[in-house]
């Protein structure tokens, strides 16, 4: 104890409080994505859903730190020209903005490859009051690191 102290008076020895762990809610539908998440969120709860309803379902009934939304949500909707909005993360944004009570302290990514679906998805957010943000996919790791540091 008294080497540490002194180690940490002559800035040799940092004390760091490592943070509590979190509840994370991840709408993906790409396994390999889901383990990525889960690399980086190790030691906090994830919950994920990979359909709208399954979505619903958990935001309805647990609260979160963390919101990470998916936009394209199955291989038909990848590169789609018409727009599925009933079955992609955007009916959850839909859905959260127009549920003003549900998750209100969660931080909300928008995560996707899709960049207009996630700007849609980021105004109708913002347009009811949720602090929400588009991060791309390359840009997630130091986004993550950024919000929720170890």
């Amino acid at each position: 104890q008294l080497v540490r102290s002194l180690l940490s008076k002559l800035g040799l020895h940092t004390t760091t409080a490592a943070r509590h762990p979190i509840r994370v809610f991840l709408l993906e539908d790409d396994k390999r994505r889901h383990q990525w998440f889960a690399a980086r969120f190790i030691g906090d709860v994830i919950d994920v859903a990979d359909n709208v309803g399954r979505a619903r379902e958990l935001l309805s009934t647990n609260n979160y730190d963390a919101i990470f939304l998916d936009h394209d949500l199955h291989p038909e909707h990848y590169e789609s020209s018409t727009p599925d909005d009933e079955h992609t993360g955007y009916a959850i944004a839909l859905w959260l903005a127009s549920n003003p009570e549900l998750q209100r302290a969660s931080t909300i990514l928008v995560h996707t490859r899709n960049a207009d679906g996630a700007m849609r998805m980021v105004e109708e957010l913002r347009r009811a009051g949720r602090a929400a943000e588009f991060v791309p996919f390359p840009m997630l790791e130091e986004r993550i690191k950024h919000y929720w540091k170890r």
